[in-house]
């Protein structure tokens, strides 16, 4: 028995440290959007303002002028890295967009969060 409840323990550590974060304790700085040649850009860096180790996925939306909803895509800007509190990656999930000409404007948001 005492081995089952350690292995569960174990088993659920990552899941408790990952619950301390949230959304909200990430902030996506410097977001800017290019295009040439047919190719977007859509680079900003990803900061951890949580307590603990964590990644977050981001979601891009990209809209044209009324505000409807062209192409959306998710990623996760560390990949299966955990970004440790304070610090922030780079991204660029431009290259995950085929380019359409009436694309007016882009929104992006933190949407999960986990710790590997």
């Amino acid at each position: 028995m005492k081995t089952l409840l350690a292995a569960s323990v174990l088993l659920l550590a990552p899941l408790a440290a990952h619950a301390g974060c949230a959304s909200t304790d990430f902030a996506i700085q410097d977001f800017k959007v290019g295009a040439a040649g047919g190719r977007l850009s859509l680079k900003g860096q990803l900061a951890n303002h949580c307590a603990a180790a964590a990644a977050a996925q981001i979601q891009i939306d990209a809209k044209d002028s009324t505000g409807h909803v062209l192409q959306s895509k998710k990623g996760w800007p560390a990949g299966t890295t955990n970004i440790a509190p304070g610090q922030a990656v780079e991204f660029d999930l431009g290259r995950l967009f085929r380019y359409q000409s009436d694309m007016q404007s882009y929104t992006v948001s933190v949407v999960d969060v986990r710790a590997w």
